[in-house]
């Protein structure tokens, strides 16, 4: 029976990382969320000797954090010269290599810290559908080859010996990606910041967020923390709390399956190499293994019936020689999609800032970011690769939300198995 819960929930060990805040505290820094950028900038914080509180809502990596494919990327989804053309040669470039060398760090942490998430540095492919596919990857790797990436165009016949299928006409290998199970890698480096003396107070939501004398005072249901700078790192699950950062970026919803885990001789014809991979349609689907080799596949919507036939046409096209695959997790998660697919360094006021909008990217742009915000927070003001901004709300956010949501739900129904 298909369970309707995260694989990445199920197959994580519960159980608090940090208690509900009580009392009044006093910090220098608060972040507010407890995702990839919010832990990672509480940790980077703590290595520079200063006093961190960490508030999150629910439990750590509750939210996209936790719901995440697992990819390890570089970069971002758009082409380095759409990002040089959004920001200026100056700021793209910075951007550019700063997420070149994230999935590097992420790794880094998870060696330094001992995390246990699956971590496998194998790299990813970005997969052709058809000639149109081919111009994009083309067109993709010229770019990054220019920027001194190690990138490889795969022929076909390459391309078919990696992923076990003859569906796709080329791929584009990134060997510095990997993949992780988020979930297990978020709440790790939580328990990493703690001992580090970062204080994280889990299902504690903020309730108020107010100037003070002393900085700014965030009121919960059982507690107050008094701080004289404060993140907030809620994401695609900012809520009504915080309407004006909600306001900012168009919600979407991503959704996966996992399958049972395959045999032995299934898994040698799939990803035999275990890369992460994802195509090059409009409406993209990624696909994968976890270490227990269970196929995951994802695509954009939010979950709905017509996901478990659409999943079952994309096996039977790419791998008709694993048949009907039992289909054992089902689960969704929301993107925050800035309007130009960029992430934002915003000023809120006075000592109080966010970073938002990953548009699918948050694993290692999210630790990047985080680390490259707390260097900036403690004094070293180049360290950030994104211009400090004013928030802006997104025009007609909730028509399209509707738009891609309806797009990727006929697109789905169109893909049953008759």
């Amino acid at each position: 029976m298909m369970e309707k819960v995260s694989l990445w929930k199920a197959s994580t060990a519960s159980g608090a990382i940090g208690s509900i805040l009580a009392g009044d505290q006093k910090a220098q820094f608060v972040v507010v969320g407890g995702g990839f950028t919010g832990v990672s900038t509480a940790l980077h914080l703590a290595l520079t000797g200063a006093s961190v509180i960490l508030l999150e809502a629910n439990q750590i990596g509750f939210g996209g954090s936790g719901r995440n494919v697992g990819y390890v990327n570089a970069g971002l989804w758009l082409v380095p010269d759409k990002v040089d053309a959004l920001l200026g040669k100056e700021w793209g470039d910075r951007l550019y290599y700063s997420l070149a060398a994230a999935p590097q760090r992420v790794f880094e942490l998870i060696e330094q810290y001992g995390i246990d998430c699956e971590a496998t540095r194998n790299g990813t492919l970005h997969v052709a559908v058809g000639k149109s596919g081919q111009r994009q990857l083309q067109d993709r790797i010229s770019q990054l080859s220019a920027r001194g990436a190690p990138v490889e165009l795969l022929n076909a016949t390459e391309t078919s010996a990696r992923i076990g299928s003859s569906y796709f006409s080329a791929s584009l290998f990134d060997p510095r990606a990997g993949t992780i199970q988020p979930l297990a890698y978020v709440r790790g480096l939580a328990q990493a910041a703690c001992t580090l003396g970062v204080q994280i107070h889990e299902n504690t939501p903020v309730n108020t967020l107010s100037r003070s004398k002393d900085g700014w005072r965030i009121i919960t249901s059982s507690g107050s923390v008094t701080a004289e700078q404060v993140v907030l790192a809620t994401n695609a699950y900012s809520g009504n709390r915080f309407s004006g950062l909600e306001k900012s970026f168009v919600p979407i919803y991503y959704s996966q399956l996992a399958s049972e885990p395959l045999t032995a001789a299934q898994r040698e014809q799939v990803l035999p190499n275990k890369e992460g991979a994802w195509d090059t349609c409009t409406v993209m689907s990624s696909f994968r293994l976890d270490q227990k080799g269970r196929f995951i596949i994802g695509g954009m919507g939010c979950e709905s019936d017509a996901l478990t036939p659409w999943g079952d046409n994309r096996v039977k096209k790419w791998f008709p020689s694993l048949g009907k695959l039992k289909w054992q997790y089902a689960w969704s998660g929301r993107i925050a999609f800035s309007d130009d697919h960029v992430p934002h360094f915003h000023q809120l006021d006075e000592g109080l800032y966010s970073l938002i909008g990953y548009s699918g990217r948050g694993i290692a742009p999210g630790t990047k970011l985080g680390q490259c915000l707390a260097q900036w927070l403690t004094g070293d003001r180049d360290s950030m690769p994104l211009p400090l901004t004013p928030l802006k709300e997104t025009s007609c956010r909730w028509l399209k939300a509707a738009f891609y949501d309806i797009g990727a739900r006929v697109y789905h129904l169109g893909q049953r198995v008759l």
